[in-house]
């Protein structure tokens, strides 16, 4: 049974992507901890960060780090966090968010109900520092 995560991927639940590639997406939370937290997800589905392929893992942390550089730019925060958690969805996913206290890192944070034209422009300012940036990925 596909996850929520290859239903986003495949187009039969509606995503904010930033990022598009042959093996790996990034998209923005639906319940962001902090504006512009974005999600980057293998297109393979594998259930635990421990089991994926050494040459996936380090793909998924180059997105990764092309996401943070354009967070980074777009929002100013003192740093960019990730975490790698797993427990909600068996995809695995990396978590990238603009942080600038530790304490944003938090689930506890999350918008459960974020407005919709909040998450349009976050995506919209992570795409254009990604185009800016020379990103190879980005999503249109």
């Amino acid at each position: 049974m596909p996850t929520i995560f290859t239903k986003i991927i495949d187009g039969d639940i509606p995503g904010k992507f930033v990022w598009k590639d042959d093996r790996a997406v990034a998209f923005l939370s639906i319940n962001p901890m902090t504006p512009g937290h974005t999600l980057v997800v293998p297109r393979d589905e594998v259930d635990h960060w421990i089991d994926l392929d050494p040459a996936l893992a380090a793909h998924l942390m180059q997105v990764s780090q092309w996401i943070g550089r354009a967070q980074r730019a777009a929002f100013d925060p003192r740093r960019i966090g990730v975490l790698v958690v797993g427990d909600e969805v068996p995809h695995v996913h990396l978590h990238i968010v603009p942080i600038n206290s530790p304490a944003e890192l938090s689930f506890a944070n999350a918008d459960a109900s974020p407005d919709p034209a909040g998450l349009d422009a976050a995506a919209d300012r992570i795409r254009a520092e990604l185009h800016n940036l020379g990103a190879p990925g980005v999503s249109e």
